[in-house]
């Protein structure tokens, strides 16, 4: 249920109405919007159908969520939810974020490198991995603990935040010891376990779609996230299965305005590992960005032949920087910005 508060409210009814709905055995989760506060009560649902919330002093309305997701839906909260990530860079609303850097951490000085090049061209988020899900076991599977050592020591001399991979609940603590953003990709999507353990945490959730999900998947993996407190989730649509062999995966932009329009979570789009190929991936990145995408996330390798994991989906530096240039470009015309991170002395 959504008890929607009236205009008028005092801060003494609102915290009667809490301390009732949590007499009643329900949680709940408060949202302040621009027009309206509303609380998010979850429960049981015979039991909510059945409570005289209407009756509470300063209550004006109770409305019944009917989508299975309850915090992550716009019936909940009606605005966009924008927040910070770090180094004063916002997602969400008119705020957009750039994340670029490689798959995979290789060193200091080749991460150090790209993250200049990538900052200079206009990024604000470092990306990188430490912990790679690969299909083969024989396949380079990361640097671990000391690949985030160097992603946190790159992030801070570049004053940059940045966003890698967690792939399992043991993995969280230490991950969040060194990064600022924790990424769940497509295959973890439905862990459970691991979104329980990311939602206990404080750190802001780049939640990827899995390569089947559904746009009502997708939600209700990030509803685990924002059920256990977090509430800074970042969707992102990374493609999904297809049966065309001829891109990696299949971009599907309707899901930038189809999760809009259900949900208030900002999501970004990542064009690299949709296509898998850099011949589409600047098309793809201003078509994401008209599709209202909130951000935008590129590989980008100084030299892809050498990478040691998806070197032929990277950008090079001075493509990517042509394309950032077109994508602030393009995102100043549906008045949003990329903001950039403080300049390095």
């Amino acid at each position: 249920m959504i008890i929607v508060l009236k205009p008028d409210y005092t801060d003494e009814q609102l915290q009667h109405i809490c301390e009732k709905v949590e007499e009643m055995g329900f949680r709940y989760e408060l949202s302040r919007g621009v027009q309206r506060t509303v609380l998010g009560v979850i429960g049981e649902e015979e039991e909510l159908r059945n409570a005289p919330l209407q009756a509470i002093p300063g209550v004006e309305n109770v409305l019944s969520v009917l989508k299975p997701y309850k915090l992550a839906s716009r019936e909940f909260h009606q605005e966009d939810s924008v927040f910070e990530l770090g180094h004063g860079v916002k997602v969400g609303g008119k705020s957009m974020i750039l994340i670029a850097g490689p798959c995979a951490i290789e060193g200091e000085d080749i991460l150090f490198e790209i993250g200049r090049a990538v900052k200079d061209s206009g990024a604000n988020v470092l990306r990188g991995g430490a912990f790679k899900p690969r299909t083969s076991p024989y396949s380079f599977q990361g640097l671990g603990e000391d690949g985030l050592k160097i992603l946190r020591t790159v992030g801070d001399e570049l004053q940059m935040p940045v966003v890698t991979e967690v792939m399992d609940p043991r993995q969280v603590e230490l991950v969040v010891e060194y990064a600022d953003i924790l990424q769940l990709g497509a295959r973890n999507m439905q862990n459970f376990n691991l979104l329980k353990e990311i939602g206990s945490t404080d750190k802001p959730v780049l939640l990827k779609r899995g390569m089947s999900a559904t746009v009502q998947d997708l939600l209700m993996s990030a509803e685990y996230v924002l059920a256990h407190g977090n509430k800074r989730v970042i969707l992102c649509e990374r493609g999904i299965r297809s049966f065309d062999s001829s891109t990696r995966n299949l971009l599907d932009l309707s899901m930038v305005p189809n999760s809009k329009g259900c949900s208030h979570l900002p999501i970004v789009v990542d064009p690299s590992h949709a296509t898998g190929r850099p011949d589409l991936i600047p098309s793809m990145a201003l078509a994401a960005v008209a599709a209202g995408a909130d951000g935008i996330h590129i590989e980008v390798h100084s030299c892809p032949e050498k990478a040691m994991s998806d070197g032929p989906q990277a950008l090079l530096p001075g493509q990517f920087n042509e394309l950032a240039e077109q994508i602030r470009s393009l995102a100043s015309f549906f008045k949003k910005e990329v903001a950039p991170t403080p300049q390095v002395v």
